[in-house]
């Protein structure tokens, strides 16, 4: 048996392939490396490759992006829940009572056909953005921004997010981060969206399952933890000295290592410090320079390496999104890749059901409640 069930395989995919080869990360999705993708694509090519299985023609990319974008928009019911929440609510519970809403609004939500699953998906991935920038104005005071067919899928969310119509390198910025983090195979938020739909749970359910994963500092969480300690650390002049401080105490140090990339880097994150180091440029610079020089000190002291998470935050924090905002992003991403697992689920499925290995006490005796 293997802690945290490390190289066990679950299950068979057509999604998404995640090899080492070479001393190389390789991460593919419908057979396409995530580096060609990330450079040539978009985020709305991407999200029909993983649901349809190939690259769109160009007229099925064009109604592709005309359809989501008129999916933008959300239920008055919907807007009424953003309305009444806490404004303490984190916006990842929001995201998850959000779907949950949505499936009670759904009349065909028991219905698994592969049209109503790819309607479903493109309602969600659609409505995902609009409902985290509806949420993020309401809770500051502001009044909401509707989403424009005008836009592109980052950048609406951008648009919706600050009134503004972002800058070019800040639409290609969120693009790529959101192509960058659309799939990676048997993720732990990915699992449970999987073991939900293996019960023929409905659409919804599974992906609230996701959503609920996703929130743990362990897996999306942590790029919110990377800015924090980008916060901490304040200046690239004190990284040395809290790496070194972190490595004596044994403590994690947030965004290095990946259970699947051992001794190699993370594929994205490589795509991802050249992102965060051009919007440096336009943005704050402090926040990528900080980061290298946490990476430069982790792999000097523990040959460590960035992961996804480590120059998210950089990439966010310069696109101004608050930290609380980070995880809700990756989901964002991660939509489109969710609902490719749970369809591919729902098409050849058999209940996900493992064992445990017991290792409690046995043959007790029980004893009458007077004699204990």
């Amino acid at each position: 048996m293997k802690d945290g069930l490390e190289g066990v395989i679950a299950c068979e995919t057509k999604i998404s392939r995640i090899e080492l080869v070479d001393g190389k990360g390789i991460l593919e999705y419908r057979g396409y490396d995530i580096r060609d993708l990330a450079r040539k694509s978009s985020y709305e090519e991407v999200a029909y490759l993983l649901l349809y299985g190939e690259l769109p023609k160009r007229y099925e990319l064009q109604d592709f992006k005309i359809e989501l974008a008129e999916r933008r928009e959300l239920p008055p019911q919907i807007i009424g829940l953003l309305t009444h929440l806490p404004p303490y609510t984190h916006p990842m519970v929001v995201l998850r009572t959000s779907t949950s809403y949505l499936g009670s609004l759904d009349k065909k939500i028991d219905v698994k056909t592969r049209e109503e699953n790819l309607n479903k998906a493109k309602n969600l991935i659609a409505k995902f953005p609009t409902i985290i920038a509806y949420y993020h104005r309401i809770r500051t005071g502001k009044n909401v921004i509707p989403p424009t067919l005008e836009l592109g899928h980052a950048a609406n969310f951008l648009y919706m997010l600050s009134g503004e119509e972002p800058s070019r390198t800040a639409e290609r910025a969120l693009d790529m981060d959101l192509i960058l983090h659309a799939e990676h195979e048997l993720n732990a938020s990915t699992f449970a969206a999987r073991i939900a739909a293996s019960t023929l749970a409905d659409m919804y359910a599974c992906i609230v399952a996701a959503t609920g994963t996703l929130m743990g500092p362990l897996h999306g969480g942590a790029a919110q933890e990377v800015m924090k300690m980008l916060r901490e650390v304040a200046s690239p002049r004190r990284a040395e000295e809290y790496v070194k401080k972190k490595i004596e105490k044994g403590e994690r140090i947030m965004g290095f290592g990946h259970r699947v990339y051992r001794g190699i880097i993370d594929p994205r994150a490589e795509l991802l410090k050249r992102l965060a180091k051009k919007l440096s440029m336009e943005g704050v610079p402090r926040w990528f320079e900080i980061s290298e020089a946490i990476a430069k000190a982790a792999y000097r002291y523990k040959r460590l390496l960035p992961n996804v998470d480590f120059y998210s935050a950089s990439v966010y924090a310069n696109l101004g999104i608050p930290d609380d905002l980070f995880i809700n992003i990756f989901a964002m991403g991660r939509i489109a890749g969710w609902t490719a697992h749970v369809i591919e689920q729902y098409e050849n499925n058999r209940l996900i059901r493992p064992r445990a290995k017991y290792v409690g006490d046995k043959d007790k005796k029980y004893k009458p409640l007077t004699e204990r």
